[in-house]
Parts: C-alpha cells; sequence; structure tokens
C-alpha cells in the first residue's frame, strides 16, 4: 500500500512539473510572437521543428542515462565524428543505406564501450565520456583535415531536410524514437528497474535488479540516438563537418533537467525531455528573431544551463525537507 501511494505520488508530482514547464513554455512563445509576430511564420516553425529533433534526440538519451545515475557529455562530438564518417563512407561508394546501418553500429558500440567503462571498470562518467568528446571530435578533425566532405547522394538529403504531409522528417524521427523510449520508461519492467538503479544502486542490486546491464542499456541508448542525430545533421546540412555538434551535449543535459531530470538519478522522464528540448530551440530561435547578437547567444544559452542545474539542486533539497 505504502509502495503505491508512493507510486501515485511521484506521478502526480511528474505530472505537475510538465505543467509547470509547459505552462512557461507557453508563455514564452506568447512573449516572443508578441516582439515580433514571424515566429508564426510556418517556414519559421518549420525551422524549430528541425532543431527540436536534434536537441529532443539528444535529450531523450541524455535523459535515460541521468535516470541511472550517470552522465554523458560525449554525444555532442559523437554527432560530429558520425557525421563525418556516414559522409566518408558514402563519398567511398557505400550506398546510403549500409553507411547509416555502419555508422548506428559504430555508435552503439561507443555506448557499450562507456557503459562497460562505468560498470566494469568503476571509471566515473564524467571522465570516460569527457575522454570520448576530446577523442571523437579529434578523430572527426583528422578524418576531415577542416574540410567538409561533399558530394554526397541526393537520396541522402531527404533525411535531414524532408517532410511528410508537412511534418519535416526529422521530428518524425525523434517521435518515433521517443515513443520507444516513453513505452521503456512507462510500462515495462526495464523501465522501473532504470529508475531503481538511479534512486538507491545498491538497493536495486540487492533487490535482484542487474544494474550493470541497466546502465550499459542507457549509455548504448544514448549513444544510438547521438548517432542518429549526426546523420540528420549531415543531411541537413549536406556534407559531413567536424565543426558541428559543439555545446550539444550541454544544451541535451540542459533539456533533460528542465523536463524533471535530477542530475542525482531515479527521476526524469521523456515527455519532460521533449518539453524541454523545445525550451531550449525556441529561445535559440528567439534570439535570432529578436536580432540579439550571436555574441550573446552563448552566454543566454549558459545562463539557461545554470538556471536548470540550480533549479535540479532546489527542488532536490525541498523534496528531502518535504
Amino acid at each position: 500500500m505504502q509502495q503505491e501511494m508512493t507510486k501515485r505520488k511521484n506521478s502526480k508530482s511528474f505530472r505537475f512539473r510538465e505543467m509547470n514547464i509547459l505552462i512557461a513554455l507557453i508563455l514564452m512563445c506568447l512573449l516572443i510572437t508578441i516582439m515580433n509576430p514571424r515566429f508564426l511564420n510556418p517556414f519559421n516553425l518549420q525551422t524549430i521543428a528541425r532543431q527540436v529533433a536534434i536537441y529532443g534526440l539528444l535529450a531523450v538519451g541524455e535523459t535515460l542515462v541521468i535516470i541511472t545515475g550517470g552522465i554523458d557529455l560525449s554525444v555532442g562530438s559523437l554527432v560530429a565524428l558520425i557525421g563525418v564518417l556516414v559522409a566518408l563512407f558514402m563519398k567511398g561508394g557505400l550506398s546510403v543505406a549500409f553507411s547509416i546501418i555502419i555508422v548506428l553500429l559504430i555508435s552503439s558500440l561507443i555506448g557499450l564501450t562507456h557503459g562497460l567503462f562505468v560498470t566494469k571498470l568503476d571509471v566515473p562518467p564524467f571522465i570516460i565520456t569527457l575522454g570520448t568528446l576530446t577523442a571523437a571530435r579529434g578523430l572527426a578533425s583528422a578524418i576531415t583535415k577542416g574540410w567538409p566532405i561533399i558530394g554526397l547522394p541526393e537520396s541522402f538529403f531527404f533525411i535531414g531536410q524532408g517532410h511528410i504531409i508537412g511534418i519535416p522528417f526529422p521530428l518524425i524521427i525523434l517521435l518515433i524514437f521517443a515513443a520507444i523510449a516513453f513505452f521503456i520508461t512507462r510500462y515495462t519492467v526495464l523501465g522501473r528497474q532504470l529508475y531503481a538503479t538511479g534512486g538507491n544502486i545498491e538497493a536495486a542490486r540487492l533487490s535482484g535488479v542487474n544494474v550493470d546491464r541497466r546502465r550499459i542499456f542507457a549509455y548504448v541508448f544514448n549513444s544510438f540516438l547521438a548517432g542518429v542525430t549526426g546523420i540528420i545533421v549531415a543531411s541537413r546540412l549536406s556534407q559531413g563537418q567536424a565543426g558541428v555538434g559543439s555545446g550539444y551535449e550541454l544544451n541535451a543535459i540542459a533539456a533533460a533537467v528542465i523536463g524533471g531530470a535530477s542530475l542525482a538519478g531515479g527521476e526524469g522522464t521523456i515527455l519532460g525531455a521533449l518539453i524541454g528540448a523545445t525550451i531550449m530551440s525556441v529561445i535559440y530561435d528567439g534570439l535570432i528573431l529578436l536580432e540579439i547578437s550571436s555574441y550573446w547567444h552563448d552566454v543566454v544559452m549558459g545562463l539557461v544551463i545554470v538556471a536548470a542545474v540550480t533549479i535540479d539542486v532546489w527542488r532536490k533539497r525541498k523534496s528531502k525537507v518535504g
């Protein structure tokens, strides 16, 4: 009975938290629209949707890792590396489909490596993923030597630039993977065990949960989604570039935390991650529409990240007091 009451309480808390950030998103959109009506221009809305797809995929994957009590700082660099590799393979004569399969396997193997280092070697997630952040970016730069890889098949461009009945295809990809992640976290034993692992790893282990496998799954799924994002970005730009994805990891973490994920682990929802990603995209788009100098964009995004983490700490303290 006590567990059921706790479960209901947590469910209500998540719904309330998501409602709050949803209201904040709506008010933000209204404010930007008042200041610049072009915000509601169909072309601008499609641009936001494509950006939401990028931030959303990374935020969904990052949320799963954060739920287990981990962190992944490598996703931005993985976006660059996978984009470069998929372009390199297609430029080398491989088909679009085969190139995509190979790079998704590579990204998943990188996630598996992260998971094994964290679980089997007890390396802090911050350290191993920070190492990958640097190594992946360096490898992408070494492959391209500073030059973009161009001349890719036109059929590849639909992934990042196409649309179906007016809906950008990247957004459809996001919704598919978000639905999968939502189902896992909400309706499966695996999902419950992910939360249990992040909430109290020792208690979960004593309860019979294979916490190592759960944590490895989170890192693999996260890196896989980073690979999907890298493919979308390369398709959107029509080239493989080593410089893309800079700061994406921080935006993904911020989106997850804004959406209700706790950096202490054990909390977070996929819906919250999507709303958080939308907020980040709207802020970025609003800065451009309001003609705020690009020099200030990183300043604003940095403040948003600090605010998100501060809110998470405050929320955690409040829950302990309560």
